[in-house]
């Protein structure tokens, strides 16, 4: 199939060119994305209600410490995660803050902040007591239980060098990083957890982003009045990211270079492991700026090869290196294949790459209406998420422009910028989703700074639910309440001879005449960790007749789970069987 390049798509709609000539195009982007579409209808009930902090209990306020130096962090923060920090099987949540560094000294200092889920709807700010309060310059977040201990543990990326804080089970946490060798020095973004050799430890992907520190900042701006605004990152060099392989005894090694991930400097944001070519081997998909972004195939044995360009996935459809942010991957249409999703800065449009199932990737966003609604957007945190639990992927997206001045210089391009949601139709690879945002809520009709997001069911009804982190201003908690009447079955996967957290697994359920699958992909999103539990969707079914598990390598187990509960969690263990919670 031929891909609908941007070129096409510029044409179609009578634009001149990029940067000029894009008559109306603000008023057709807003346009559409208020507009309901044939298959949809105007919900009586908002999708997403936004859960504010006298009913959540989350006081939090990210700080960006925005300089007349215009340092390029101070716009890309921050993260967030969910996470179940204390295992009583209710998502707590992780919010990064920025921090001490060598251009920002707060006063007093600003810390992170862990809030522990009191199962009502209310969380309790936990930070002091568990020992997780940051101290740098904050970015993401990425949560693993890299020891398998059965507790989640947190590493928090951060522009200086990073920290390891290892769960000890009891509420508390000890910052282990020189002990693992994981600070990573330098500026970091997205992290993953994921097995990069089948040896059933969880290792540590870092994505590291540009060469910059105080002394490295550069003048972007009016030469002729000094006035500043944030650089494009293709003024800065490009750096290698980190790969840490896990030696198993609470350390680990750096084999960025065997691996030869170190191979490929890039301007890295974000970074989903996914098995591409279903080898039972996690790949990395890795979004850079301004560069070509990174495919990296796995051999299973730890080497990886960037396969990008083969691929059709660095440069856009025309051959321009773009500005990647924020990543998934997911089998959106069930032909058996994970796809790709990459969303990009405003003038560029974001990219859904469907599998081709031969390491090839052809951009559908055009036909599925995606790249018209985000020509004029940048994105940052997204996930595929089934938010009305009737068994088909939708596409949750977070925006805003990274340049709080971008509206003085472009009139077709906002700073703060709403939210997007799409309801995948079930209906193909090339037509599969509808813009839904119109119908979800008022929040939709809002704007934000977005950055990070993560999704996780944080009142266990099975509607999963959205956090988002806003750069230098609160985040936003939305609590979920679509797909009433629908089924659902919860799923926690813990592995044994596979990694604990199951990473890399593929899960298969039956009703009636639906049947679907998901694979466990690692990270994901932008900054973020999420939910490690997977939410089943049956629709208006009432019945799921199995539940299968495919465990990651090295286990390769194929179990079949029958009997099963609607509408509840459940845990399954390799080798062990259904756990039923009380």
């Amino acid at each position: 199939m031929r891909a609908f390049s941007r070129r096409d798509f510029l044409k179609a709609f009578g634009f001149a060119c990029l940067g000029n000539g894009l008559r109306d195009s603000r008023s057709f982007i807003t346009r559409s994305l208020g507009r309901t579409t044939a298959s949809g209808q105007p919900g009586t009930e908002a999708n997403f209600i936004p859960v504010p902090p006298s009913a959540s209990g989350i006081f939090f306020q990210h700080a960006n410490g925005r300089s007349s130096q215009y340092y390029l962090p101070e716009t890309v923060g921050a993260g967030c995660a969910f996470l179940d920090y204390d295992n009583d099987g209710w998502m707590d949540i992780y919010l990064v803050n920025s921090g001490h560094c060598d251009f920002y000294d707060p006063s007093p200092p600003l810390r992170n902040a862990l809030y522990r889920n009191n199962r009502d709807g209310t969380f309790t700010d936990v930070t002091e007591a568990a020992g997780v309060l940051g101290g740098g310059y904050g970015m993401g977040v990425a949560v693993g239980d890299y020891d398998g201990d059965g507790f989640p543990d947190i590493y928090v990326t951060q522009y200086g060098h990073n920290i390891l804080y290892h769960n000890n089970g009891n509420g508390t946490f000890t910052d282990v990083t020189q002990k693992a060798g994981v600070a990573a020095p330098g500026w970091s973004s997205s992290a993953v957890w994921f097995d990069c050799d089948n040896d059933g430890r969880l290792d540590l992907f870092v994505c590291r982003f540009v060469d910059f520190d105080k002394g490295k900042n550069k003048f972007c701006g009016n030469n002729e009045t000094g006035e500043r605004y944030y650089c494009i990152p293709r003024v800065y060099d490009a750096t290698p990211s980190w790969l840490f392989h896990n030696n198993g005894d609470g350390t680990f090694t750096d084999v960025s270079k065997e691996s030869g991930i170190a191979a490929s400097p890039g301007k890295a944001w974000g970074v989903v492991a996914s098995d591409i070519d279903n080898d039972g081997n996690l790949d990395l998909f890795v979004t850079n700026d301004t560069v070509a972004n990174f495919l990296f195939q796995n051999n299973g044995h730890g080497k990886f090869k960037e396969i990008g360009v083969e691929a059709g996935v660095a440069y856009s459809t025309d051959g321009r290196a773009r500005s990647g942010m924020g990543v998934d991957s997911a089998d959106y249409d069930q032909d058996g294949r994970v796809d790709l999703f990459v969303a990009n800065v405003d003038h560029e449009m974001y990219s859904l790459y469907h599998n081709n199932g031969d390491q090839t990737f052809d951009d559908v966003a055009i036909s599925n209406s995606i790249g018209n609604l985000t020509l004029l957007m940048s994105g940052w945190g997204l996930k595929f998420v089934d938010f009305d639990n009737d068994g088909n992927l939708d596409l949750f997206l977070a925006n805003g422009h990274p340049d709080d001045r971008i509206e003085e210089r472009f009139q077709d391009v906002q700073y703060s910028e709403p939210m997007l949601l799409f309801r995948n139709r079930g209906s193909g690879f090339e037509r599969a989703f509808e813009n839904v945002s119109g119908q979800a809520g008022s929040v939709f009709s809002k704007k934000f700074a977005a950055r990070g997001l993560a999704i996780g069911d944080f009142d266990n009804n099975g509607a999963v639910d959205v956090l988002v982190a806003v750069n230098n201003s609160p985040p936003l908690l939305l609590r979920n309440n679509s797909g009433k009447g629908n089924h659902w079955l919860g799923v926690r996967l813990i592995g044994n001879r596979a990694n604990r957290d199951a990473v890399g697994a593929l899960i298969t359920w039956k009703s009636g005449d639906l049947k679907r699958y998901v694979f466990k992909v690692g990270g994901g999103s932008y900054l973020a960790s999420h939910d490690p539990r997977a939410v089943l969707g049956i629709g208006s079914r009432t019945k799921i007749d199995w539940v299968e598990v495919k465990w990651p390598k090295p286990s390769g187990l194929v179990e079949r789970f029958i009997d099963l509960p609607l509408d509840r969690y459940i845990t399954l263990e390799e080798g062990k069987g259904i756990k039923v919670p009380s």
